[in-house]
Order: structure tokens, then C-alpha cells, then sequence
């Protein structure tokens, strides 16, 4: 079967990346993405989530030109409010990932892009010499939740403690690591390589998963 393509999606560039299956809140106030989330809200359509290798996220006269990492991750509206006008508070769901073929920039300043969707990840049981990196994820899950009941954290009927590549992307998002690294580990198409890595981020930063 020929991989899945879509032209001309709307893409909203960040300073950070964004795992399927994750929880992402935005504050929106540029014309240039109010008009656009509207649209996909009101469509029930996602839009394309992409990390910025350089630029900023507002635009701004000095800031160097927008570039855009190559792999991206849809996403849809949960929640939407408007509290003033020009200003949107939203929470976005991460879907699939996605490629990008082609972008280009409107001319006010919207970038779409032609995409191919990549694969969603294979569900691969936690093997037993990392199920304690599962079990200490979920520990860290009912205390974010004990300590702040509106964290956006996945509700229990979302969670997926067995599986490599859910484990590995929750632990991703919890983990203060560096853009550039989070974009390589969400491009990684292997879920259980995905986890080892997490696995061995959390050891050299000296946190004792089994302890979390």
C-alpha cells in the first residue's frame, strides 16, 4: 500500500516538538494562526505541528529566517476557548507523524506543506528489563496528578503502560531535554530503540527510574 500523502497543510512551527498521543496547550494571537485554527476547529481537520531548527515562534524583524525540521506530528483541537478578542487558548492532541515533501510561506506568513504520513508505531510490549522505566513513569503520572488534578496528563483510559512506543514519547515530553534531541527521538520509526535511548537518558541523568 502506497504511504498516505496530503497537500497543503497548515503547519504550526514551535520551539518544541510534539509526540503522538501527547498533550500540548497554546496561547494563540497571531492573525496569521487565529484565522487557521479557527478553520481546522470548526472543519474537525488537523493541522501540522513542526519544530523550528531556526527562527522564533512570534515574528519578529531580527530573528533569522523560519527553517523547519523535516518531521512533524498532526494534530487536532480538544479544547478552545476565546477569553479576549485576538487571543485563543486552546489544547491540542498529537495524532501521526508526518514528513514534509514540500513548504512553502503565504503571503501572510502561514506555511503549508505537501506531507507524507509515516507509519504509526508498532505495538511492542515492554520488555521485562524495562518494565520498571513503565511502572516508574506511571508513579510519576498519579504524582503530577495528586500534586495538580488539571495537569494535562493522559487520563486513565489513554494510558498505555505495556507499550514501547507510548512509554518512550510520555517520557520524552517529562524529560528536559534539548530540542534537537526530542526531534531525533520522535523521528526514530523504531518505538523499542526509542524506549533504550529513553531508558539510557534517564541513567545518565542520574535518575533512578525504579525510584521516580
Amino acid at each position: 500500500m502506497a504511504p498516505l500523502t496530503l497537500s497543503s497543510l497548515p503547519l504550526f512551527p514551535l520551539g518544541t516538538v510534539l509526540f503522538p498521543g501527547g498533550v500540548l496547550p497554546l496561547r494563540v494571537f497571531e492573525v496569521r494562526y487565529l484565522d487557521m485554527v479557527g478553520k481546522c476547529h470548526r472543519a474537525g481537520a488537523s493541522f501540522g505541528v513542526v519544530a523550528l531548527a531556526q527562527g522564533s515562534e512570534v515574528r519578529v524583524a531580527s530573528a533569522p529566517e523560519e527553517q523547519l525540521e523535516p518531521v512533524g506530528t498532526l494534530a487536532h483541537v480538544t479544547q478552545l476557548e476565546q477569553p479576549q478578542p485576538g487571543l485563543l487558548l486552546m489544547q491540542c492532541q498529537g495524532e501521526q507523524r508526518f514528513r514534509i515533501d514540500h513548504a512553502s510561506r503565504l503571503k501572510n506568513g502561514l506555511w503549508v506543506a505537501d506531507i507524507t504520513l509515516l507509519a504509526r508505531d508498532a505495538a511492542v510490549a515492554v520488555p521485562q528489563d524495562l518494565r520498571h522505566i513503565a511502572q516508574a513513569l506511571r508513579q510519576v503520572h498519579e504524582n503530577l496528578h495528586r500534586r495538580s488534578p488539571t495537569a494535562p496528563i493522559p487520563s486513565e483510559a489513554d494510558t498505555q503502560y505495556d507499550d514501547c512506543g507510548w512509554v518512550a514519547n510520555r517520557w520524552c515530553e517529562l524529560l528536559p531535554l534539548l530540542g534537537p534531541l526530542k526531534q531525533r527521538l520522535m523521528s526514530l520509526d523504531n518505538p523499542l530503540l526509542r524506549l533504550e535511548l529513553v531508558a539510557d537518558l534517564l541513567a545518565k541523568t542520574g535518575i533512578d527510574a525504579g525510584d521516580a
